[in-house]
C-alpha cells in the first residue's frame, strides 16, 4: 500500500510540473513577447512552450491507463468504465468550447478528443499504444502533404477564422488546431503505455529516464547541427520548428522531455513522501483541471489589471509585458494556487472541477 501511494505522489508531482509550466506559456502568450523574446529571462519563458503540454497531455493518458489498469474486469465492467470515459470526454470537450470564447488556445476540447478515441482502447494490449501513437504523427505528416498548414489561420492575430464553421471545426479539431487530434494524440496515447508499465520497479524509472534522455539529446543534437548550417532551408525549418507545427522533431524532443520529468518526479514522490512540499505540490496536482480554468480566466483578469492591459484570448498585441514580471506573477499566481489546494482537499475529496466531472460522469 505505501509502494502504491508513493507512485502516486510522483504521477501528481509531474501533473504539478506541468500546469505550473502551463501557467508560464499562457500568461506569457497573452501578455508577454512569445514569438520574439530579447532578453534572457523572455528565452527562459519559451523553454516551457511544448514541454510542459506535453507533460500536461502524457499525465492525462496516464492517469486514464491507471483508472483502468485491472487484469480481470468483467465484461459489465469494462462497459461500465467506457461509459465513464466517454461522459467525461464529453464534460472536457463541452467546457473546452466554452473556454474557447474566452481563451482561443484552449487545450479541453482537444483532450476530450483523446479520451474520447481512448474510450476505445482501454483494453487493449500496451504495446498497441505506441502504435497509435506513432500512426497519429505518420497521419498529420500525410495531412501536410493534402491541407496547407497555414488554412484557417491569421497569422497576424494567431485566430482561427473559421472555426465555428463544419469544415473549420473538423480541419482544426484533426490537423491544424494547437493541439489537434493529429499529431497530439501521440503523446496522449504514450501516457496510457506509460500508465500499464510497473513503476513501482526501480528499473522502471531508469529505462524511461534514459530513454527519454537519449531521444532528447539525439534530437537537440541534430538541431545543434542545423544551427550550423548542415542543412538546406527545408529541413532547417522542419528540424527546428516549436509546437506549430507540431513536426516529428518537436514531437520527439518534447516527448523526451516528458520521460525525464516523470521518472524524475516518480523517484522524488517515492524519496519525500512525507515532505510537507511534495505533498502540497501532490495536492496541486491532483486539482490541475481546476487549476487550468481559473488561471486562464481570473488569472488572465488580475494579469490584465495589474498591466493595464486588454485581454483579448489572442496573442499579445500590445508592448509586451516584461518577461520578469511574467514569470513573477506565474510563480505568485502558482503559490496561490498550491495553497488553495492544501485548504480545499482537507475539506473535500476533490477539486470543484474534478469533482463536478465526476459526478456527470458516475
Amino acid at each position: 500500500m505505501v509502494i502504491m501511494k508513493q507512485r502516486i505522489i510522483g504521477f501528481d508531482l509531474a501533473r504539478a510540473y506541468a500546469i505550473f509550466g502551463m501557467f508560464i506559456v499562457n500568461f506569457n502568450f497573452s501578455f508577454g513577447s512569445v514569438m520574439a523574446p530579447t532578453e534572457p529571462v523572455g528565452h527562459f519563458l519559451n523553454i516551457f512552450t511544448g514541454n510542459s503540454t506535453a507533460i500536461f497531455i502524457i499525465c492525462a493518458g496516464m492517469g486514464l491507463s491507471l483508472m483502468t489498469n485491472r487484469k480481470d474486469y468483467s465484461i459489465e465492467e469494462k462497459s461500465a468504465l467506457k461509459s465513464k470515459v466517454l461522459k467525461r470526454s464529453w464534460f472536457l470537450f463541452a467546457m473546452g468550447l466554452i473556454l474557447f470564447n474566452w481563451w482561443s488556445g484552449d487545450i479541453l476540447h482537444f483532450y476530450g478528443g483523446y479520451m474520447h478515441v481512448a474510450a476505445f482502447l482501454l483494453f487493449v494490449p500496451k504495446q498497441y499504444y505506441l502504435w497509435g501513437a506513432l500512426i497519429a504523427v505518420i497521419v498529420f505528416h500525410l495531412l501536410l502533404n493534402i491541407i496547407p498548414i497555414q488554412t484557417g489561420w491569421n497569422f497576424t492575430t494567431y485566430q482561427y477564422v473559421d472555426f465555428w464553421t463544419p469544415i473549420g471545426f473538423l480541419r482544426n479539431s484533426l490537423y491544424n488546431g494547437w493541439n489537434s487530434l493529429f499529431p497530439w494524440i501521440s503523446y496522449f496515447l504514450l501516457g496510457m503505455w506509460l500508465g500499464r508499465l510497473n513503476w513501482q520497479q526501480r528499473k522502471t524509472k531508469e529505462q524511461i529516464f534514459i530513454t527519454g534522455l537519449l531521444i532528447f539529446c539525439l534530437i537537440q543534437g541534430i538541431r545543434l547541427l542545423t544551427k550550423q548550417q548542415y542543412f538546406g532551408s527545408f529541413w532547417t525549418e522542419y528540424i527546428m520548428a516549436e509546437y506549430f507545427p507540431p513536426y516529428l522533431p518537436f514531437v520527439l524532443v518534447t516527448m523526451g522531455f516528458a520521460l525525464m520529468v516523470i521518472p524524475i518526479c516518480m523517484m522524488v514522490g517515492e524519496k519525500f513522501a512525507n515532505n510537507p512540499l511534495i505533498l502540497a505540490l501532490q495536492k496541486t496536482g491532483q486539482m490541475t483541471l481546476t487549476h487550468y480554468v481559473v488561471h486562464l480566466t481570473l488569472g488572465m483578469v488580475v494579469l490584465a489589471t495589474l498591466t493595464g492591459k486588454h485581454y483579448t484570448g489572442l496573442i499579445e498585441d500590445e508592448t509586451p509585458t516584461p518577461a520578469i514580471y511574467i514569470l513573477a506573477y506565474s510563480i505568485f499566481f502558482y503559490t496561490i494556487s498550491v495553497v488553495c489546494s492544501i485548504y480545499w482537499l482537507k475539506k473535500f475529496k476533490n477539486g470543484p472541477l474534478e469533482s463536478l466531472m465526476r459526478i456527470i460522469s458516475s
